[in-house]
């Protein structure tokens, strides 16, 4: 019948959202460690967005969100490189993500027998 169907339509849709809210920890997380004199203005404005049919983490375009990222065309002409936070977060979140798929299909499995 359909339920293995729907099981792994299931899974798939929630073992990317939990890499997504892995990936907004993260973010959080080295943010944390980076910013000098954090406000917690910019913090509050970093969430996981649906974009299409995928999940993304953001700042929700925050106007100075560039300029930290160090994509910004300020960069260019400053000593400030920016943290590159998004970057790096997003490297280590694509090797992390494989296990935080496993454990979400676990809970999947007992669904499918």
């Amino acid at each position: 019948d359909a339920r293995a169907r729907m099981a792994i339509d299931d899974f798939c849709d929630e073992a990317e959202q939990d890499i997504a809210d892995e990936g907004d920890h993260m973010v959080f997380a080295q943010l944390g460690r980076v910013l000098k004199h954090p406000t917690g203005y910019y913090e509050s404005q970093v969430h996981v967005d649906q974009v299409g049919e995928l999940q993304t983490v953001t700042d929700d375009d925050v106007i100075y969100g560039d300029w930290l990222e160090g994509v910004s065309d300020r960069n260019r002409t400053t000593r400030f490189k920016g943290y590159m936070t998004f970057r790096k977060v997003a490297q280590r979140l694509d090797r992390k993500a494989p296990r935080i798929a496993a454990r979400t299909l676990r809970r999947f499995l007992r669904r499918m027998s």
